[in-house]
């Protein structure tokens, strides 16, 4: 037993010495770590910072988000908490000219470069506040209003002039048509409703 356990930590032990000398070809003398491609631990790494309040705090936020200091401005302080966040112009993606090379094509941006806080609505799936409408606003609610109204005249002349109905056979009860329940005489004679007959039809 004792044998077994001491032929395993050989192997162990060996096994170990393998891969020191492997470990320099798999990641260049520097230990392995996720945080290197992500450049960020945890989820408050990518939050914005405090908002600048001198000179030197906006240009560093500026040089963070890869602006120059003149094209930087923050969102205002009101406590939503966007902190040094940069007020970005809203330029949707549909906006964006498609045949630019961009580094990421599917969202028409380069690399570094700094998205806007309404980035999940500006897509180029969703709103373009960018886009140029084909008549004036005015134009097209008159428009759908007049189209809207025409519909509703049209149905109330035709009701009333013009009534549709399906054609359909009186319908038909048993008892011969509810004689009694319909408050017929009893004392009279009842007259005989026939609905089907199992003759073959005249020719």
């Amino acid at each position: 037993m004792l044998n077994g356990v001491g032929v395993k930590m050989a192997s162990l032990r060996r096994l170990g010495l393998c891969l020191r000398h492997i470990k320099p070809f798999i990641s260049n003398g520097r230990s392995v770590s996720t945080s290197r491609f992500l450049q960020a631990e945890w989820n408050k790494d990518w939050k914005p910072g405090p908002y600048p309040k001198t000179p030197e705090e906006k240009a560093a936020a500026a040089k963070k988000y890869n602006l120059l200091p003149q094209d930087y401005e923050p969102f205002p302080d009101d406590g939503l908490g966007k902190g040094d966040y940069p007020n970005l112009p809203i330029v949707s993606e549909e906006a964006r000219d498609p045949y630019e090379n961009w580094d990421m094509p599917e969202y028409r941006r380069n690399y570094m470069e700094p998205m806007h806080h309404f980035q999940n609505i500006t897509t180029e799936d969703k709103w373009n506040p960018n886009a140029k409408p084909p008549f004036p606003y005015p134009t097209m609610i008159l428009t759908l209003v007049a189209v809207v109204s025409g519909f509703f005249v049209l149905f109330y002349l035709t009701e009333k002039y013009m009534p549709i109905h399906q054609y359909a056979m009186p319908r038909q009860y048993p008892y011969n048509n509810l004689y009694y329940e319909k408050g017929g005489e009893p004392s009279q004679a009842i007259p005989v409703t026939k609905c089907y007959t199992f003759e073959p039809a005249e020719k």
